[in-house]
């Protein structure tokens, strides 16, 4: 019917109505937070390109950890920072590497606190690709045995669920095979089945001083321009066992994100990068937009586009504001 008879502002006049008829929403229970984790004591190091995010040493992630654990942030996405790099990057697969060492500390403290670790190597390598090199090449099948040792590694230590980043083919299954081989049957994999080779994660290479030092990943990381690609991508890794799938990043990738939601209906992750989030830091530090309003319609919105779970560096203040607004 026209007008006068059809008012949808009725249903916006107040804020109980507003929320009664609320098509979705987010929650604390969405959120997974990112956090830098180093060798040494007391460490507190700001990332200048990522206001108000921190590079700590283990105990320091721990008194941080209260916080995020009080919130209700069900779980942690931890990048280590080693004491060296090589070529094939050891520390990542190391019985006492950075991330197993933090593993074990976390786990002892905070129980219940679920840790995804991300599997990928070029934290770990000199050169700062994701896997082995060959000839100026990144070569897929060598670096397989290499992930799936690392994620070994991390389920011992106390892994809940790793997450390959790392866009080789046939990681998932060669990581699945490993684990179940190895007893963890009960480890989850959150693949990152749509990565893509973005220029929104300049100030995460900073922070984790994973730059590569020649050439670029587009070799292995997916092309912005393509979707249909994605839908491929997730489907091979479910088939070879993953329990969730991710798409990073999330902004310049909602219609992925909604046709990964309506083609499979498993459980979706994404990434909100760190340039997504450094650009509203900015941009509110200027004065120049209301950080709380944009970052809760930013993710909202990610919600809305079928995200299940939003891994976000704005988790811990998304939270404060989700608790003050109950």
């Amino acid at each position: 019917m026209p007008f006068p008879m059809q008012r949808p502002r009725r249903l916006r006049i107040t804020r109980n109505i507003r929320r009664m008829v609320r098509e979705n929403s987010l929650s604390v229970n969405d959120l997974v937070y990112p956090v830098f984790v180093c060798h040494g004591a007391g460490q507190a190091v700001p990332i200048g390109a990522m206001p108000g995010i921190y590079r700590y040493s283990i105990d320091m992630l721990l008194r941080e950890l209260e916080e995020i654990v009080s919130l209700g942030i069900p779980a942690i996405l931890p990048f280590g920072l080693p004491a060296k790099k090589d070529p094939t990057g050891s520390e990542a697969y190391a019985e006492n590497g950075i991330i197993q060492q933090a593993l074990r500390a976390i786990k002892k403290e905070y129980p219940e606190l679920t840790v995804v670790t991300d599997l990928c190597l070029c934290e770990y390598t000199d050169h700062g690709h994701c896997g082995l090199i060959r000839e100026n090449y990144v070569v897929n099948d060598p670096t397989l045995e290499l992930l799936a040792r690392t994620a070994v590694s991390h389920a011992a230590a106390g892994a809940d669920m790793v997450a390959p980043s790392d866009m080789m083919d046939g990681r998932v299954g060669a990581i699945r095979s490993a684990l179940d081989k190895n007893g963890y049957i009960n480890t989850g994999i959150m693949a990152y089945s749509a990565k893509y080779c973005s220029a929104f994660y300049g100030p995460f290479r900073e922070a984790a001083d994973s730059a590569p030092k020649f050439g670029d990943r587009r070799s292995y990381q997916m092309d912005p321009a393509n979707a249909k690609e994605a839908i491929y991508e997730v489907q091979y890794d479910l088939e070879e066992g993953a329990d969730i799938v991710m798409v990073k990043p999330a902004l310049a990738y909602m219609d992925v994100i909604r046709q990964i939601k309506d083609q499979f209906g498993c459980p979706v992750a994404t990434y909100n990068v760190s340039g997504e989030y450094s650009m509203v830091k900015a941009a509110a530090q200027k004065g120049w937009v209301d950080e709380k309003r944009i970052v809760m319609e930013v993710l909202t919105g990610i919600k809305r586009a079928g995200a299940d779970i939003v891994i976000t560096y704005h988790a811990r203040e998304a939270a404060r504001w989700l608790r003050d607004e109950t």
